[in-house]
């Protein structure tokens, strides 16, 4: 398993509960919890009499245009966001690309594994991790970065981000955290007047289809027709293509919207909980906007250990190019969840 600058870009928080993730409660991934629902999981089982036929994705590239107001050829769907990442790497020809960190991780690993050099920005926890726009090199060819970002939970304002665009610059904003923002404010989906924007979405995490694999690129027609060169034949499978074309129909977002307002409330039940350990050190980065929290706090990889020996499971954060040691990510979960958590660690910091 690669590592770079220290970093284990490959490290997941998936990796946290994958041996005894039963015995675990899980505050490391971040998928909505009790997901997919009844209709979605009837929905994909429905398509399992076609199997036998080869994958057909016209109609749900037709149904996630529709969602985001654009023509199909705006749209390439692929098998999970970190396919798109993949693809981007290898497909576009970029001498100069850098990626803003703290962020998922997984852009630059793809860049690497691809032969690229990548530089990178990173922001700082003393400016809340924002974005800066003068910071990105204006050589740059290739930038990204995630809003709401992961792991900081920060949502950058729309027009900071766009300000980053350039002719000829590919401008990559990973927005698969964005449909857990209410009103999907800031996002940048289903824009065409920010010259060589590059959306990414994932239907994995609101909809708890990781296993699933399935995800979408909006772009220019050009640059989705280059990555869709680099794609194997058939890439999203059948059931994949039905669960992106009931994720975007007006029933889903309307249960989508719901649920970015229940993250909302379960986040600042959250907040509110996690103050009482101020005294000793514990910080929130922010404000959050997403489904989990950035903490720093002393010793946090033995309280990380010592959570895990009381059943709870949390994401480390050194793997985070720009965090260290000292840093945790928690998932927002509901009420009773998230309160048993807080027990746990305040037996946790009293022991230490």
């Amino acid at each position: 398993m690669r590592t770079d600058g220290g970093h284990d870009l490959r490290h997941h928080g998936d990796a946290e509960v994958r041996d005894d993730g039963s015995a675990l409660v899980d505050l490391a991934v971040n998928v909505r919890a009790d997901t997919p629902p009844d209709w979605l999981r009837e929905r994909i089982a429905g398509t399992l009499g076609s199997l036998a036929a080869y994958p057909d994705g016209r109609a749900a590239r037709a149904a996630v245009a529709a969602r985001h107001g654009l023509p199909a050829e705006r749209v390439l769907l692929t098998a999970g966001a970190a396919e798109a990442f993949v693809l981007l790497a290898r497909a576009l020809k970029v001498s100069r690309p850098v990626v803003v960190h703290p962020q998922f991780t997984e852009p630059e690993a793809a860049l690497v594994d691809a032969g690229h050099t990548v530089g990178r920005v990173l922001l700082r926890a003393e400016d809340g991790f924002r974005l800066d726009p003068a910071a990105v090199p204006e050589d740059a060819d290739l930038v990204v970065i995630g809003n709401p970002t992961n792991p900081t939970s920060v949502l950058h304002p729309a027009a900071t981000i766009a300000a980053l665009a350039r002719p000829g610059r590919t401008l990559v904003v990973d927005e698969a955290f964005m449909d857990v923002v209410p009103g999907e404010r800031e996002a940048l989906a289903g824009r065409t007047d920010v010259p060589g924007l590059v959306v990414l979405r994932s239907l994995t995490k609101t909809w708890g289809l990781a296993g699933l694999r399935i995800g979408y690129v909006l772009a220019a027609p050009e640059t989705v027709a280059a990555l869709e060169r680099a794609q194997p034949l058939w890439p999203v499978s059948t059931p994949a293509l039905a669960a992106a074309e009931a994720c975007v129909s007006p029933r889903a977002l309307t249960e989508a919207a719901r649920a970015a307002e229940r993250v909302a409330a379960d986040r600042a039940h959250l907040l509110a909980g996690l103050e009482a350990f101020a005294p000793v050190g514990l910080r929130v980065a922010g404000p959050a906007e997403a489904s989990f929290v950035l903490v720093r706090l002393p010793d946090a990889t033995a309280v990380r250990g010592a959570l895990r020996a009381q059943g709870y499971a949390v994401r480390r954060g050194d793997t985070f190019p720009g965090l260290d040691a000292e840093w945790l990510r928690l998932a927002v979960r509901d009420r009773a969840t998230t309160d048993g958590f807080l027990r746990a660690l305040s037996r946790v910091l009293a022991s230490a």
